[in-house]
């Protein structure tokens, strides 16, 4: 896709002259984004004093404002295609990100509390079946959508059933040593955090395998995922504009499934339908 948008850019085009007015605005555009974010680097996770921050960074963003501005004077004559570029991409991020709010507000809403759960599987047990049921969940004390539907639907469960949560930390890596915290919370039930650093490959299969080393092995033949495969329903309720609400879903469709991402074994995954309408 890159190369085939470079290869109509630069026929549509026709002159490198006018490519190269496309190439100021986006050159200089870049430039001033970056030291507007440099200010959240150094003053946030740095931890600078304000007045320190403000002076450095103003410095340059006056410099880099001066060039952008000069750059625009040429929109006309080609430097709109990257604008127009930078608004598409920025439309398709943001809506991929306030539609994922959206729709876990949504399953959050409409989602049953884990020690709810629990209680209620107390007063009246069901039939339990040999073997382990690992279920995603994306918050630690709620219920997975997957498992409400297989109960259900089956009115049985799995002798284990584990909660697993993926934790990205704020870190570039996490030792082996904390990769995984187990807690047991009675009756077969267990919550499970996996913990990952932002560079770490989120490789559920290897992080799984140190469970031996903790006394809780998984027997590969007798463990299954069951993950839930969402299907998002445009609809005009309060959220986003009907347009997007449907960018939305397209992008939804055709995203990596939790089980290629995390590197789960294809024939341990069960994948179970749901539908959100948004």
């Amino acid at each position: 896709m890159l190369l085939l948008v470079i290869i109509a850019a630069v026929l549509g085009f026709g002159s490198s002259t006018r490519l190269a007015s496309a190439y100021g605005v986006a050159v200089s555009g870049t430039m001033l984004v970056t030291t507007i974010l440099t200010f959240f680097v150094i003053r946030f996770a740095w931890g600078y004093n304000l007045p320190l921050c403000i002076a450095v960074t103003g410095f340059f963003v006056f410099i880099d404002a001066a060039f952008f501005s000069s750059s625009l004077l040429k929109v006309h004559e080609g430097g709109w295609f990257p604008l127009a570029l930078a608004a598409i991409v920025f439309t398709v991020i943001t809506t991929w990100h306030r539609g994922r709010e959206i729709a876990f507000a949504t399953q959050t809403k409409s989602g049953l509390p884990l020690a709810t759960f629990l209680e209620s599987l107390a007063r009246d047990p069901p039939h339990r079946v040999p073997g382990t049921a690992i279920f995603m969940v994306d918050h630690a004390d709620s219920v997975s959508r997957a498992l409400l539907q297989n109960f259900a639907c089956n009115k049985v469960l799995h002798e284990r059933v584990i909660f697993l949560t993926i934790v990205i930390r704020s870190v570039p890596g996490v030792p082996v040593s904390e990769r995984i915290a187990i807690e047991p919370l009675g009756g077969g039930f267990y919550r499970m955090l996996v913990y990952f650093g932002f560079i770490d490959r989120p490789d559920v299969t290897a992080a799984l395998d140190l469970c031996a080393q903790r006394g809780f092995a998984l027997d590969p033949a007798n463990t299954w995922f069951l993950l839930s495969r969402s299907t998002v329903i445009a609809s005009p309720k309060e959220g986003m504009a009907l347009w997007r609400e449907r960018l939305f879903g397209a992008m939804t469709r055709n995203a990596r499934t939790a089980g290629d991402y995390f590197n789960i074994p294809s024939d341990q995954v069960i994948e179970l339908g749901t539908k959100i309408e948004i």
